[in-house]
């Protein structure tokens, strides 16, 4: 990661270019656990071209610098799709060409068959997701991939939230992402996290994008983890 005095530069360029592309958003949304949240992070409003083609760059340049090892990249159906694709591509312009696969929801019984699209899935497996919720997911893709003999060996990610998971309706002490890292044994890079946009906005004290900071810090210190 690039920091410039305690800040990381890629995160704060990524939190930037969220917001200026109407996919982080602020005000008053319902998460899924049924929280009240002053923000909300849409990846698939990363809708055209050029805005894909950016967040691939970010995702390669955040997964080249974690040095997390793998031989290929699998996207969970359906978002993780399109963002595993776009990623090999960028991966590959910096001089790392990985194979990629995805999987399909329902089983195809024509054709070559099966739930599995793109290269055999063999080796260790970088997974490639928009946020993590609550590790549901990143099970999913972990079953799909040691089903196939391979090794499910790291998660990335766009964004970390940072926050409780729940479960059983209850808030629990821990992340999705410290669940996956902890519980699950996989790596696990996210782009930029919610400290980073705290940052974000902090830097912007004084502008309409600034008064959300206290919104965010707020939520952030009740259902925040560390």
């Amino acid at each position: 990661m690039t920091k410039e005095g305690g800040q990381d530069v890629l995160a704060q360029e990524f939190v930037q270019f969220a917001v200026e592309a109407g996919v982080l958003r602020f005000g008053e949304f319902k998460t899924k656990a049924g929280r009240l949240s002053p923000y909300f992070f849409n990846a698939g409003l990363f809708d055209d071209g050029a805005k894909l083609g950016r967040l691939a760059q970010f995702y390669a340049r955040r997964i080249a610098a974690s040095r997390i090892e793998f031989d290929m990249i699998f996207g969970p159906a359906y978002k993780g799709i399109p963002l595993a694709a776009a990623t090999a591509v960028e991966l590959a312009r910096l001089g790392r060409n990985v194979p990629y696969a995805y999987n399909r929801k329902e089983a195809k019984d024509h054709g070559e068959g099966g739930t599995l699209v793109g290269a055999p899935v063999k080796g260790k497996v970088l997974i490639i997701d928009d946020v993590m919720s609550a590790g549901t997911a990143a099970r999913e893709s972990i079953a799909i991939i040691e089903a196939a003999g391979a090794t499910p060996h790291a998660v990335a990610i766009a964004l970390d939230r940072q926050e409780k998971a729940t479960e059983g309706g209850r808030d629990v002490n821990h992340s999705a992402v410290q669940y996956v890292r902890n519980q699950l044994g996989l790596e696990v890079c996210a782009i930029a996290e919610l400290a980073d946009l705290l940052q974000y906005l902090r830097q912007h004290a004084g502008t309409e994008l600034g008064a959300h900071y206290d919104k965010v810090l707020a939520y952030r210190e009740r259902y925040g983890v560390d």
